[in-house]
Formats: structure tokens, sequence, C-alpha cells
């Protein structure tokens, strides 16, 4: 049986669990930045998986149902997550730099079928494993090395996850300072590198401190423009959500207990959802 959200987030393990996924994510991002930037803001990241999801439900045999421009453009319209401009945009994106490329067919000529290029899994496959460590982490269970032993289980996994992603009203409509970073560029991993240097003992302090001490070094980091960076720190500074021990941009930053909460409540609904999947997709876990 799934862990519910309320298990989830009421874990005690929780904190310490989330900060080593934070950590196994900023390893991911780093392996590969132009590869992460796939999932740069939440819009594109929904726009991933849902692609990904047409992919993993192709049927072979049947070339109309590949997966196609035309059925994306199609599936993030009935699924509002944006624009036709900026879903066919990105789809040229993606073109251009390899991370999905056109299948060979000869069958109709006016489909093209597309694919992920193998390199495009990688990641998603490691955001899987830190996710599915992470509940492993709480109850025991022995989901991570099921999952590596099914050659499989990408496919098999990967598109109840999207369903259950896009229709999460939390997951859609994030609160307050969680949207702010999910519009930037980057943001989950300006969040993920703040927590990851997050002492899971410091939880219940109101300023919380992080590793981040340079607003430089970690617009460098993230590859983004420091000015950029600094535009929305200052924003989330404005709403009382992240600030500095000392000297803004020279000490150790902090971010408040309400922002912590708010990843935390965020990693809980993403973990529900996925060992949610999990369970339909596998079964009971059992092994608590």
């Amino acid at each position: 049986m799934a862990l519910t959200l309320e298990e989830i987030a009421a874990h005690p393990a929780l904190h310490r669990c989330i900060r080593v996924q934070a950590q196994a994510m900023n390893q991911t991002y780093e392996m590969n930045p132009r590869l992460a930037s796939v999932f740069a803001t939440q819009q594109r990241w929904l726009m991933a998986h849902i692609g990904l999801a047409l992919h993993f439900r192709r049927e072979p045999d049947d070339y109309r149902k590949e997966l196609t421009a035309a059925r994306f453009l199609d599936a993030i319209r009935q699924n509002s997550v944006a624009s036709r401009n900026t879903a066919d945009a990105f789809v040229k994106e993606m073109l251009h730099y390899g991370f999905i490329e056109y299948v060979p067919t000869a069958q109709d000529g006016r489909i093209r079928p597309m694919q992920p290029a193998a390199a495009s899994l990688e990641p998603v496959t490691l955001w899987l494993m830190a996710h599915l460590q992470t509940l492993d982490g709480l109850d025991g269970a022995n989901r991570l090395a099921l999952f590596l032993a099914r050659p499989d289980a990408l496919a098999m996994l990967q598109p109840r996850i999207a369903d259950g992603l896009l229709s999460s009203n939390p997951v859609r409509e994030p609160k307050q300072t969680f949207s702010l970073f999910t519009w930037l560029n980057n943001g989950g991993v300006v969040m993920d590198w703040l927590i990851s240097g997050v002492d899971p003992e410091h939880a219940g302090l109101d300023r919380i401190p992080t590793g981040v001490v340079s607003i430089g070094d970690f617009a460098k980091w993230l590859k983004l423009s420091r000015t950029h960076l600094a535009r929305k720190l200052r924003a989330a500074e404005d709403l009382g959500s992240v600030g500095w021990l000392g000297q803004r941009g020279q000490s150790v930053m902090w971010v408040s207990r309400d922002f912590y909460g708010e990843y935390m409540a965020a990693q809980a609904v993403k973990l529900a959802i996925m060992d949610a999947a999990f369970t339909e997709t596998f079964g009971s876990t059992a092994a608590r």
C-alpha cells in the first residue's frame, strides 16, 4: 500500500531524506546542465513529462499512435500546460539540441514520429531513482531495487506519474514563494541547492541557514545571469522568504520556516503521487 501524503509529510525522517534527494538532484544537474535545462521551469518540466508519457504509451505497430509534434501539441492543449506557440518552440528546441529525434518510418510520409534520445532518458531515470530512494528511506521498502531490476520500469512507471502530476492542483498551482521560483529558469535547481545546504536539525528555526554565501558563485554554478538571479532573490526577500545573516550577498543566506515548509510540502505531494503510481504499476512494496 502506498504511503499517503499525510504519512509522508509527518514522517520524522522526511527532512533528512529530502536533503539527500536535493543533493542527488544537484549532482544530476552538474552532469549535464544543458540537458537539465529541459526541466528548467515547471512548465517545461510538465511538457517533458507529457512528451515522455506519449512516447512510452505509443503502439509501435500503429504508426498513427507514435509520439508526433501534432499529438504532443494536442496533449499540451488538453492539459492547459502552455500555449501552442510555447509548446511548438519547446519541440523545436528539443530537436535542435538532439534531446529528441525523428524516427525513420516506411509508413505514411506525412507523419514524422519522434522519440527521446537515449541520453535524454538518463536524467529522468536519475530523478526517479532519487525519489524512490527517498520513499524507501521513509518506510524501509525496496522500490529502488525493484525499479533497477526491471529494464522496462521507466516506461511502465513514468506515464502514471505524469498523469498524477498533471491532475494535482498543488503541483499545478504551487504556493507563493515556491511559485516564484518555478517560473525562474533552473528555479527547481535553485530551490534544491538552497535546501541541500540546510541542516535538518535547524528546520524549526524561523531563519534557517543554507550553504549559500555568494550570489555570484551561486549564479555561476547555476549558469544563470547574476542580475536575473539577484532580482528573483530580491523578490523572495520582499516576501520574507529568504535573507542574509549578515551583509547581503556576502554572508550566509537563510530561508524562512514558511518557505522551507512550502518546499517540504511540495516534495511530499510529489512523493505521494509517485508512490501511488509505483504501487499501481508494481503492486505493494511489502518490505516495510
